[in-house]
């Protein structure tokens, strides 16, 4: 699926493509563009649960051009919605130019269409540069996935390729982001870790200066 609401169980009635979503006012959107992930994470449902065929975000085709996109998009009236969300199997940030093009067409109809991406946080590691001015303007809100209270444990977890750098990495675009986007949210899963982790992460959400959400566990 590229585009797509979410309802129900995940991984069940959970994912719903657009065209199977009915009336779409008021729900979120979601736009996955990529299957590409410099993670392994071990909690990710890629790892813990098998999808059915037909439900699955997983891209069979590989990655669908801005076009394809935007002719799914063409079918419908964003203006009814409540949010663009760039989620999906992969690192939406993995084709950031793609997903900016993307954003600077749709908002181009809909200048108060309101966007957010949720993110891994490593952006800057797989471009090489700092990536964040590129979100001003066109992301409302940036939420990253924290997932652990140290560099050890969130490679760990995450089993990133870039190795134990990637905690910081995270951290410093999260404070980059900042200057660029109005809203800044780090989140952590629960039952992934016990509760005095997550208190070390909220201190370190409040250190950042952005703010921390506990996200349910979907098993």
């Amino acid at each position: 699926m590229i585009v797509y609401t979410v309802t129900g169980t995940v991984g069940q009635a959970g994912y719903l493509d657009i065209a199977n979503s009915g009336d779409i006012t008021g729900k979120n959107i979601y736009v996955n563009m990529t299957n590409r992930c410099p993670c392994n994470c071990v909690f990710c449902l890629r790892q813990t649960k098998k999808m059915m065929e037909g439900n699955t975000l997983w891209l069979k085709g590989g990655d669908p051009s801005v076009d394809q996109v935007m002719e799914i998009f063409d079918a419908y009236d964003l203006n009814v919605i409540n949010e663009l969300i760039f989620c999906g199997y992969g690192e939406p940030l993995e084709r950031l130019y793609d997903v900016c093009s993307v954003i600077d067409k749709l908002k181009a109809k809909y200048p108060n269409l309101k966007v957010r991406l949720n993110t891994n946080g490593l952006a800057n590691l797989i471009h090489g540069k700092d990536i964040t001015p590129e979100l001003e303007g066109r992301f409302d809100t940036v939420s990253i996935s924290l997932n652990a209270p140290d560099a050890e444990e969130f490679l760990a977890l995450t089993r990133s390729k870039f190795g134990i750098k990637s905690y910081d990495a995270l951290k410093e675009f999260a404070v980059l982001a900042k200057a660029h986007v109005k809203n800044v949210v780090m989140t952590v899963v629960e039952k992934v870790m016990p509760e005095e982790k997550i208190e070390i992460c909220r201190k370190l959400c409040e250190e950042l200066g952005v703010t921390l959400r506990v996200r349910p566990f979907e098993s």
